[in-house]
């Protein structure tokens, strides 16, 4: 296990209101402390989108929601797919009802071709919901293995 990194403090400002709130946010989210709940909440900060270098390797998802009845659309979000094959390592879909599907992309590339990849999908007619989340990946040596804790090696 790696040894623990050094925890640096310093003093935070809020209003009593804003305080009040994110106390509340710390219970219901179920953090022991506010400092845990605030390196939370930088971490996630850090990691958005809009922040990353567009040749960032990245990993995530694009989770979208879309009309299974518009005209040609899953056939159309099939080959926007195929046509970024070697960035998608998998996907679910789920019938949400009659009319709507959901589905979650499992995504890992350059940045910049998986937001080419989310836009090309959230502008579709009959896309009603599309949304690309996304966290550092670190690129694997060739014929390196990676171990799992409880998994063995892959």
């Amino acid at each position: 296990m790696a040894d623990k990194e050094e925890l640096t403090r310093f003093g935070v400002s809020f209003p009593a209101p804003l305080i009040e709130q994110f106390d509340e946010y710390v219970e219901e989210q179920g953090y022991s402390n506010r400092s845990e709940a605030i390196r939370d909440l930088a971490r996630k900060a850090l990691l958005e989108p809009s922040r990353l270098k567009p040749e960032q390797l990245v990993a995530g998802t694009i989770v979208m929601v879309y009309d299974h009845h518009a005209r040609e659309l899953p056939l159309l979000l099939m080959e926007i797919q195929h046509d970024y094959h070697r960035d998608i390592i998998s996907n679910m879909h789920v019938h949400l009802n009659h009319n709507q599907c959901l589905e979650i992309i499992a995504v890992r590339g350059q940045l910049a071709k998986l937001r080419q990849l989310h836009q090309q999908i959230q502008v579709q007619k009959g896309v009603t919901y599309a949304e690309l989340s996304v966290t550092f990946a670190e690129e694997e040596h060739a014929g390196e293995e990676h171990d799992h804790p409880g998994h063995g090696h892959r």
